[in-house]
């Protein structure tokens, strides 16, 4: 296969900064001679825009600070994404903060509409992503962008690179959900997102849900984008991270999410956010990071 590696250093739709530094810590941590080492071609390994520091820039709209870069950079990521996917290469995008997503999602979903297939969503995330200007308590825009690719929110947001929504939520799935705000917990159970949250992984098993995530995307999408949040993470696993949780998943559990998804033969584009090394402990966030690629992209311990 022949992977095209996007970094996105972008820290501005987050309030804790160092999450710009994270392509490059992946990067240090060995993901290009891990993806090489698996057999897979990197055609190319850029950073597709330029992007100020988060200081240099304007907030603008409190309740969606930063719109202005954040949509620039998007842009410029989504058009990369979707010519990744024209020419049968795999995008993987290293962030950065989840506001990506606006990007890489807008991309396949370009590739997904214009040839008439499903696009299903993975959502790995200890948080929902889901509010709008209107609910959001923060105004950050890591925490509106899933809903902005569903099609709620600003219009600069929703029509992204193209008019319209780039995923359908009846498409999406999340897992590893523990911390939702009362807004957007509302408006995922309107949209009709599937939720697998930790307190289902508690009591049922994460063997049992992800029997069901498997039977989800294979039922619900001919082509699939995963979206992983390194929060998702319990942070004895993976310390560096913006908005670190307890009770998250185990490293070996996120390893066999992704091994199981690859062997779906269903995943076409993916990206990783949210490591942050400065908060990290010897680099180990972005070290698993690196597993977690290499796990979708088809690595096996046998």
């Amino acid at each position: 296969m022949n992977v095209n590696i996007f970094e996105m250093p972008l820290d501005f739709g987050a309030s804790r900064h160092g999450s710009d530094m994270g392509p490059s810590a992946i990067r240090l941590a060995g993901i290009r001679e891990k993806i090489e080492s698996l057999g897979h071609k990197i055609n190319s390994d850029s950073v597709p825009v330029s992007i100020n520091p988060q200081e240099y820039e304007n907030p603008g709209n409190p309740k969606a600070k930063f719109l202005e870069p954040i949509t620039k950079a998007c842009l410029s990521l989504a058009e990369k994404v979707y010519q990744s996917a024209l020419n049968n290469e795999f995008p993987l995008v290293l962030g950065g903060d989840h506001s990506i997503a606006l990007g890489s999602i807008a991309g396949i979903s370009r590739y997904a509409k214009e040839n008439n297939k499903r696009l299903g969503i993975l959502y790995v995330d200890a948080h929902g992503d889901f509010n709008t200007a209107e609910t959001s308590p923060s105004g950050n825009i890591h925490g509106e962008c899933l809903a902005a690719s569903c099609g709620f929110g600003l219009e600069q947001l929703t029509n992204l690179y193209f008019e319209g929504r780039k995923a359908d939520p009846s498409n999406v799935c999340f897992v590893g959900t523990r911390d939702l705000d009362s807004g957007e917990k509302l408006l995922m159970k309107k949209a009709g997102v599937t939720v697998f949250t930790m307190s289902d992984i508690e009591k049922f098993g994460f063997s049992a849900i992800l029997k069901k995530i498997i039977v989800f995307f294979k039922s619900h999408a001919d082509i699939v984008h995963v979206s992983f949040d390194m929060d998702v993470l319990d942070p004895m696993f993976a310390p560096g991270t913006g908005i670190p949780l307890p009770a998250g998943l185990t490293n070996r559990e996120a390893l066999l999410l992704m091994e199981e998804m690859a062997q779906t033969k269903l995943v076409r584009s993916a990206e990783i956010v949210e490591v942050n090394p400065v908060l990290d402990v010897r680099n180990q966030t972005a070290i698993l990071a690196v597993n977690l690629a290499a796990r979708l992209l088809g690595e096996k311990i046998y």
